[in-house]
């Protein structure tokens, strides 16, 4: 059999070529199984993947439970559910290929905290919209980013990696390569389009990125590729103007993606449309927002029920 090593190798070949996952998905793949491979290579250096059975995975959990990371600070329990989903796609992979190995659905994931869903008012949004300065170029772009994210429930990198020959200012829609290379299409509102049009209108460049930063020198090799704006300062000037305006809920981008499906469903939009705004493979996971469908269900309930109609009051 092929060292583990290999395997992996192969794997992470699989990942880019048959399943067309993104760059990030495969690195952190290729993480969390390479730290398993060193823990097995360690704790059992002559165990094969074929012979690892429930009980090793039960002690690399251990493991995954005190080791700690950089900062000193032990793994959180998402991160370590992380480490097992890969390995699960790993195995899951050696029995296509007619290995031998333990059944991936033998190994269970431990249930985690759901964490509390942030999103914004709709005055918390316009509050937060209204931020940037539009005096500047720099503020003008910030402006139609938010404005963008708010009206499309882009991911932060979906967001980075438009150009400005994708924008379709007529129809007020494009088309976008999602999580899992699942290709979708967005729209804008008419304020979004405003705001992007004033951004564009005061850009002297040629450059080929929607958004481009405007810190350090120019470069124009590439068609101004390397202006690009990255994720990171995004997640930088979401982070300002939610501090700017003093909003009591530390929003991310994330977070108006959130605001966005939100925003959708308490004005009546269906869950089945929100998940394919949102490029989402499964319903489940556009189920997180039920606590608005059932916000909406109660508003239901107390108008129309004739329980909630001329109550007489009793002694």
């Amino acid at each position: 059999m092929e060292t583990l090593q290999n395997l992996i190798q192969s794997f992470m070949e699989y990942l880019e070529i048959e399943r067309n996952c993104s760059k990030l998905t495969i690195r952190d793949y290729k993480h969390y199984l390479n730290i398993f491979e060193n823990w097995l290579s360690k704790v059992y250096p002559r165990k094969s993947i074929e012979n690892v059975d429930l009980n090793t995975i039960r002690k690399f959990r251990v493991y995954l439970a005190s080791k700690v990371d950089k900062q000193n600070q032990v793994l959180m329990k998402v991160t370590q559910n992380y480490y097992v989903i890969a390995l699960r796609s790993f195995l899951k992979w050696l029995i296509k290929n007619d290995y031998h190995v333990l059944a991936p659905e033998k190994i269970d994931l431990p249930k985690v905290d759901a964490k509390s869903l942030k999103f914004l008012s709709d005055e918390q949004v316009k509050t937060l919209l209204n931020a940037p300065s539009i005096s500047t170029p720099a503020g003008l772009r910030d402006k139609a980013i938010l404005e963008t994210l708010f009206s499309t429930g882009l991911r932060v990198s979906e967001l980075c990696r438009l150009n400005r020959d994708q924008i379709n200012f007529q129809t007020r829609e494009f088309g976008v390569i999602g999580k899992g290379q699942k290709p979708r299409v967005v729209f804008l509102s008419e304020s979004a389009v405003h705001w992007l049009q004033r951004y564009l209108a005061v850009r002297e460049d040629t450059f080929r990125p929607l958004f481009i930063r405007y810190s350090g020198g120019q470069d124009n090799l590439n068609y101004g590729e390397k202006m690009r704006i990255t994720s990171r300062s995004v997640q930088r000037l979401v982070d300002k103007y939610v501090k700017q305006v003093r909003l009591p809920i530390k929003i991310s981008p994330h977070g108006l993606r959130h605001s966005f499906a939100t925003d959708l469903l308490i004005h009546g939009a269906d869950l089945r449309s929100v998940q394919e705004m949102l490029g989402h493979k499964n319903i489940a996971t556009t189920q997180i927002y039920t606590h608005v469908t059932n916000f909406q269900l109660k508003k239901v309930h107390e108008r129309f029920h004739s329980g909630n109609k001329n109550i007489e009051t009793r002694d």
